[in-house]
């Protein structure tokens, strides 16, 4: 059974490493998929495509820079025997001699997606050193996200970020206010940066009317009525649990 897009991977994955323990959110800082677990210092990062090609090898080893722990993940399509990128045994040898996981998902009509580890990353040989402040902004993007937004494999789609939750936030707050301070701002959405997010104004959504005084443009308005689940979801969403700094 031949899926039609990369994202349709991202569940079962999802779920699979959810039963491990760890938390997981999709497109993280362009990782199709991140996971944190609390007993581990480093972020695990899946990339994902329906095919095992050049693109995703090359995607593979870019993310050696963030972290050791790093899984290519592909459909299993049992209709495509002896097919180049169904060579398994090659191709998990391949990824062996590199330091990277290889996955895969088999997908069927009557019973859940199958998810099987091939083989397991074995470590990159770049220094930690080198990834360290890299690794750090993955971490802090995935802790600041109140909730799993974004389905990994997604392209051309809007995502969401961490700055776009806090902007909604503050967004919401200044709406309520009718008229308000970047203070009362971050007062009534709990944002500690509510006043450089306005002042900025990245998404166009603020308009400053006097002196410490914003309220909403019509783009805003717009944004929390687009977002309104989201911000519900927000809402509900627990405080989910992290690494909060970046170990050597």
């Amino acid at each position: 059974m031949a899926v039609q897009h990369e994202t349709e991977l991202y569940k079962p994955l999802k779920l699979y490493f959810e039963k491990l323990g760890y938390l997981v959110k999709g497109e993280v800082r362009n990782c199709d998929l991140v996971g944190i677990h609390p007993g581990q210092t480093e972020p695990l990062i899946v990339e994902i495509k329906k095919t095992f090609n050049l693109a995703l090898l090359l995607q593979g080893l870019e993310r050696q820079k963030l972290t050791s722990e790093v899984y290519l993940a592909v459909e299993r399509n049992r209709a495509k025997k002896g097919a180049h990128n169904q060579r398994w045994n090659e191709l998990a040898a391949l990824c062996r001699r590199l330091g990277l996981g290889l996955m895969t998902v088999t997908f069927y009509k009557t019973k859940a997606p199958f998810v099987e580890v091939l083989c397991e990353p074995s470590g990159s040989e770049v220094n930690k050193r080198a990834y360290k402040l890299r690794t750090g902004r993955l971490i802090t993007e995935f802790n600041e996200r109140s909730g799993d937004y974004n389905v990994g494999g997604s392209t051309g789609r809007k995502l969401y970020t961490a700055y776009r939750e806090k902007a909604l936030k503050i967004a919401a707050a200044v709406q309520e206010g009718g008229q308000i301070s970047p203070s009362k701002a971050k007062d009534r959405s709990g944002v500690s940066a509510a006043a450089a997010i306005m002042q900025r104004n990245y998404y166009g959504w603020f308009r400053r009317v006097a002196r410490g005084s914003y309220t909403l443009t019509s783009e805003g308005i717009a944004a929390l009525a687009e977002y309104e689940a989201l911000l519900k979801g927000f809402e509900q969403a627990e405080a989910a649990p992290g690494l909060e700094s970046w170990e050597e």
